[in-house]
């Protein structure tokens, strides 16, 4: 079967945005990195890059909604550091923020948010950053965009990690998602810190605040209002059709090894939990393997250390470890 090379005509229009002032990112807890800014349209995008010994394979580590960048401070130095193999690393981070989210610019205008806005913005960053060799690690919004991005070019992936996200294709979500939706919708105001927090009650104050840094008011919150919106849950709705494709995709093709996907899955997540990822699990054409993350909710990154050091594990061993498990194709998924 052959898969369609999605190309990118055009820039996007000149959008009104606001723009975080920097001084609120200073003194971050566990977040020392510095930002680099990649321009689109007339917008700027955020992200990290950090490297080790050159920088030969690439996490590219996309967030979801309502968090940012920051949400996988925990994973980075595993990434870049993390070895059961006695030899030099040459590895790379790079975390994005996506627009209306942490250091990125954040259009103001509801109507500027739409899934192929973001997914094309996605993919002019990572051909404009040339990243080759990429390990694709995504959660919420981060998988909904980013396990749609490999349709396009193929020769730059190589692995998946994936934690609590699916590919929306049309069908309803839990009944869990539709009370988040409705939360979101009757909050243009949310005060992230406070979600975070019943989700990660072990985190320190300053951690849950840096959550809150990067939205002085909630003029600045459109994307994080909007977001649960976009989700696919109707045939009719943008994005459904590309997701489809890489549904396809992944169960036809064999594009990724059953040892190059590794799933991480926070058991006490109502929204995108066991159900939806196992259901996830099953449609990779050679398999994958799986991992529950029981005391973790929603946000698994902030379980990250270790989900970052089983997947290195699963990478280097091509095979189960102890606390992973192997899943296999099932005909009836999604």
């Amino acid at each position: 079967m052959h898969f369609p090379h999605f190309s990118l005509d055009m820039l996007p229009p000149n959008l009104p945005y606001l723009r975080t002032p920097a001084e609120r990112f200073q003194h971050l807890p566990g977040y020392p990195y510095e930002p680099h800014y990649l321009e689109y349209g007339n917008l700027r995008m955020a992200y990290i890059d950090e490297t080790v010994g050159g920088g030969t394979d690439t996490f590219l580590c996309l967030h979801g909604q309502p968090t940012w960048s920051y949400l996988y401070r925990k994973m980075i130095p595993v990434f870049l550091n993390y070895t059961i193999l006695n030899r030099q690393l040459s590895r790379r981070v790079v975390a994005p923020d996506l627009f209306g989210f942490g250091r990125s610019d954040k259009p103001i205008e509801d109507s500027a948010y739409t899934f192929n806005f973001h997914r094309d913005s996605l993919l002019h960053f990572v051909r404009t950053l040339d990243l080759t060799n990429i390990t694709l690690v995504v959660q919420d919004w981060g998988g909904l965009l980013g396990l749609t991005l490999p349709i396009s070019d193929p020769w730059r992936f190589k692995r998946l990690i994936i934690m609590n996200t699916t590919l929306a294709t049309g069908s309803d979500l839990p009944q869990g998602f539709l009370d988040w939706q409705a939360f979101s919708n009757r909050s243009p105001d949310m005060n992230i810190g406070a979600v975070i927090r019943r989700s990660c009650p072990h985190l320190s104050k300053a951690e849950v605040e840096a959550y809150d840094v990067p939205y002085p008011n909630k003029d600045y919150k459109a994307g994080v209002t909007r977001f649960p919106n976009l989700v696919m849950i109707r045939e009719d709705m943008e994005g459904v059709d590309i997701s489809k494709e890489c549904l396809e995709m992944y169960k036809t093709s064999g594009l990724f090894s059953t040892g190059d996907i590794f799933m991480a899955c926070g058991q006490r997540d109502p929204v995108l939990g066991p159900p939806v990822m196992e259901a996830l699990a099953q449609i990779w054409q050679n398999g994958c393997y799986y991992a529950e993350i029981k005391e973790a909710g929603h946000f698994v990154q902030e379980w990250g250390d270790r989900v970052a050091q089983l997947a290195i594990e699963v990478f280097e061993k091509q095979g189960s470890v102890k606390g992973v498990r192997k899943v296999g194709v099932r005909k009836a998924v999604l």
